[in-house]
């Protein structure tokens, strides 16, 4: 690690809901500034207005903080030296940046029409080019001014045509970098064409606007996705044509997350497709078929753990070593270095996910999960008081994936049975089982007895065995056969509420067999 301060940013454009993708990238800025005391800043790259979303700066920011990844510094966390830090609010600045780039040669201005640039990739394309590149062999044939002389430039300039700014790519040149993840990387510039770097309406493109503000913001790491690997080479050469060269950040290319079947990046139609989410919070999209609304929910929504879904995302691409895989927030910032990022891409596990999910909601002591579920379980018409619902979260929770399940796993414990399991009770009720509860019943004070003992004492009333009785009463308590013990459902309905269940069970059983 360098001996700059360590200072890294997460910059998501505001053009959709923030993917999983992001956030793990966002998760892997925010481990690296916390184990080396740094700041993580939230950048919001805004520079393609016309993808520009309503709500989605706020849903990145509202996300973050669901996550428990909250930046120190940036939009939505407090400015710090080097506001503003919304690209599009820094719009007056990459201008200077442009010109210095035309100025030493290292850029030039384009004159060219999109509809003469269409034209020209039609002729390409039917002269067997297939995919045609504005590079150091074909702007020469181009409106630039690198082909036009200084006077038609001048005149251009003077009237105010339209124009926007290109990096001028060398013909055969290496470009050669480090990147922490992958080592050394080199490209040949004969491969890479002439990017634009500002836009005609003075907007930057990515390519200009984050070498600029990496630098002015003295970012030491840049960690972001390995789409951004083929652009690399180009920023590279800007850093250097700019003369920054020497406080460049250090880049960190990371790996893809994959669809499960691990052909291709995860996408979100093939999330929709399995029926898993793709957004940390629920985010409304538009289908482009329809044009309708369509709500997608996010893992909060779906009854996740911001903490295992964090912990889950952390190792997709990353393992700190040994067998551990529950590995809390502070653990992470401890263990963590791009060293130990895989450069493969990694399959996305959704039963893996679940799996975290019901690690950590068991983890969670009684007193925990009923807070968690108080208001949901309370609509459900569960009214009892704060340790009953303790108790009841605990009888519940070892069945659980989801927060969500918890509420709805044990509702027969809280309002009468919705559903019987027929099946069973024909395969096993017995008649002389109601005869030995009736009888049971009028040789005891119920009120005088606890509601474990009622069930040992009944249970051995019978005279069955085991595999004869407990199914019965456990259909007759839960109305199906899952559920907690016997005896621990008995004990939480009280010999009261057991004896009522039992007789009213019993009587539909009779209807059934």
């Amino acid at each position: 690690m360098s001996e700059r301060r360590v200072r890294v940013r997460f910059a998501p454009s505001p053009t959709g809901g923030l993917h999983i993708g992001g956030v793990r990238t966002a998760l892997f800025n925010y481990l690296l500034a916390k184990k080396h005391g740094g700041d993580f800043i939230l950048r919001i790259e805004d520079t393609d207005q016309n993808r520009f979303v309503e709500g989605a700066e706020e849903y990145i920011i509202n996300a973050l903080k669901w996550c428990g990844i909250e930046p120190n510094e940036g939009i939505g966390f407090g400015d710090g030296a080097h506001a503003p830090y919304r690209q599009s609010e820094r719009k007056p600045m990459y201008r200077q940046y442009a010109e210095r780039l035309v100025e030493s040669g290292h850029a030039y201005y384009a004159f060219d029409t999109e509809e003469e640039l269409d034209k020209w990739r039609e002729d390409m394309t039917a002269q067997g080019v297939p995919s045609p590149q504005y590079n150091a062999v074909t702007r020469q044939y181009l409106k630039n001014s690198t082909s036009l002389s200084a006077d038609e430039v001048k005149t251009r300039m003077e009237r105010g045509d339209k124009y926007v700014v290109r990096f001028k790519m060398p013909r055969n040149d290496d470009v050669k970098f480090h990147d922490l993840i992958r080592g050394w990387v080199t490209f040949n510039t004969s491969q890479l064409d002439d990017k634009v770097l500002l836009k005609n309406d003075g907007m930057p493109t990515y390519h200009l606007a984050h070498v600029v503000d990496d630098t002015l913001m003295e970012i030491s790491h840049a960690i972001r996705g390995e789409e951004w690997l083929p652009s690399a080479p180009l920023h590279v050469l800007c850093f250097r044509a700019l003369g920054w060269e020497s406080t460049m950040p250090q880049y960190a290319h990371l790996p893809l997350i994959l669809n499960p079947d691990g052909k291709g990046k995860l996408s979100k139609r093939y999330a929709d497709k399995l029926g898993f989410p793709s957004f940390p919070l629920s985010w409304t999209t538009t289908n482009k078929e329809t044009g309708a609304p369509e709500l997608n929910v996010g893992y909060k929504e779906t009854g996740f753990f911001p903490d295992a879904f964090i912990n889950f995302l952390a190792l997709i691409g990353w393992h700190p070593g040994g067998d551990k895989e529950l590995i809390t927030l502070d653990e992470m910032i401890e263990l963590f270095s791009l060293e130990k990022v895989h450069k493969a891409g990694a399959r996305f596990d959704y039963e893996k996910a679940k799996w975290f999910n019901q690690q950590y909601l068991k983890a969670r002591s009684n007193v925990e999960l009923a807070a968690a579920v108080k208001k949901d379980i309370e609509a459900a018409g569960f009214t009892l008081g704060d340790s009953k619902l303790a108790e009841y979260c605990g009888l519940i929770k070892e069945r659980a994936t989801f927060i969500t399940d918890v509420v709805t796993l044990g509702m027969y414990l809280y309002k009468d049975i919705q559903y019987y399991d027929d099946e069973t009770i024909k395969k096993k009720w017995k008649p002389e089982i109601k005869s030995k509860w009736d009888e049971y019943v009028a040789s005891k004070d119920l009120s005088a007895l606890e509601a474990d003992v009622m069930m040992n004492e009944f249970i051995a009333f019978t005279g069955l065995k085991t595999g004869e009785i407990m199914p019965v009463l456990r259909v007759a308590l839960a109305g199906i056969l899952q559920g907690p013990p016997v005896v621990d459902m008995a004990k939480f309905l009280g010999a009261k509420g057991t004896a009522e269940r039992l007789k009213k069970s019993f009587d539909y059983f009779e209807s059934v067999r």
